[in-house]
C-alpha cells in the first residue's frame, strides 16, 4: 500500500481578531515542518470494526481519523468507502507529539481524507474535502490543501496560499499536554485584545522570515501568555517561538 506523509505545522504568528459565538476568530500563518511527519497507510484486516493501528492514547471513537471517516461517509454515502474500511485498517506511524500545537491530529485526519479520495476514487475536489475536514477540526482544512505556507483565518476554515520559501525549523516539545480550550478560555477571561483589520493585513502580507526576525515571541502568538498563565510548569525559552496553544517551541534551524 502507498504510504502518505502527514506533516506537522507551526504557527509563525497567531493573533486573535474577534469572536464568533463560543469560538475565537484568528489570523495566523501556518507553515509546514518538512522534517516532522506521521506516516499513514492501509493494511488488510479480518474484522469489520473500524480499526486504527498506531500508538494512540485515545479511544478510536475520539480519534480525529475516525471522526474524519464518519464525516466523509456522511457526505458521500459511499458503499465503496464503508466496504473498504471493513476490510482495511488505518495504520499510523506517529512522530508528531500530541497536545503540542503542531497539528498532528488534524494532519492525520486530513491525510486520511486525501488517501480515501485518491485510492477509492471518490471524486471529491479539494474544496469539498476541506469542507468535510472543517467539521473534524479547525486546522484540518490547511492540511487538506497541502500548502507549505498559508494564511489561515476565520476559525480555521479560510486558507489562502502564501508563496514563500519553506523554512527549516528546530522544534522542541516539553512533556506537557496542553488543553487548547483551556488556553483560549484563559485568553478570553484575562487577556482578550483582538488586533485591528489593518494589523491583520500587515501580518498576512509579511514573509515568515520577516516576522520571525522582527517580532517578539510573546507578541507573535496571542496564546503564549495564556499558556504560561494556565500551566505553571511551562517555561519560557529565550529566542524560541511558541506554536499554536503549545506546548511546542520552534526557531529557524541554523545552517550547518
Amino acid at each position: 500500500m502507498i504510504r502518505y506523509p502527514a506533516y506537522a505545522k507551526v504557527n509563525i504568528f497567531l493573533k486573535i481578531t474577534g469572536t464568533r459565538g463560543e469560538y475565537h476568530t484568528i489570523t495566523s500563518r501556518f507553515m509546514r515542518v518538512k522534517s516532522l511527519f506521521d506516516t499513514l497507510w492501509f493494511e488488510s484486516k479480518s474484522t469489520p470494526e473500524f480499526e486504527i493501528r498506531g500508538n494512540f492514547d485515545c479511544e478510536v471513537s475520539s480519534n480525529t481519523i475516525y471522526k474524519a471517516y464518519k464525516h466523509l461517509l456522511a457526505s458521500t454515502h459511499s458503499e465503496r468507502l464503508s466496504s473498504f474500511m471493513e476490510t482495511h485498517a488505518v495504520c499510523v506511524e506517529k512522530k508528531i507529539p500530541s497536545f503540542a500545537g503542531l497539528g498532528g491530529g488534524s494532519s492525520d485526519a486530513a491525510t486520511f481524507l486525501r488517501m480515501c479520495n485518491e485510492e477509492l476514487e471518490l471524486g471529491l475536489n479539494i474544496e469539498e474535502l476541506a469542507e468535510i475536514g472543517s467539521n473534524v477540526g479547525a486546522d484540518v482544512p490547511f492540511f487538506v490543501y497541502g500548502y507549505e505556507s498559508a494564511n489561515v483565518s476565520g476559525i480555521g476554515e479560510i486558507v489562502k496560499h502564501f508563496d514563500e520559501p519553506l523554512i527549516n525549523f528546530d522544534v522542541i516539545t516539553p512533556n506537557i499536554q496542553i488543553s487548547t480550550p483551556a488556553v483560549y478560555h484563559y485568553y478570553r477571561e484575562n487577556l482578550y485584545a483582538p488586533i485591528s483589520t489593518e494589523e491583520a493585513l500587515r501580518l498576512e502580507s509579511a514573509t515568515s522570515r520577516e516576522i520571525l526576525d522582527s517580532m517578539d515571541p510573546k507578541v507573535a502568538n496571542d496564546l503564549y501568555l495564556s499558556a504560561l498563565g494556565c500551566y505553571s510548569e511551562l517555561e519560557e525559552k529565550e529566542g524560541w517561538f511558541f506554536s499554536g496553544s503549545g506546548s511546542s517551541f520552534f526557531r529557524i534551524k541554523e545552517s550547518n
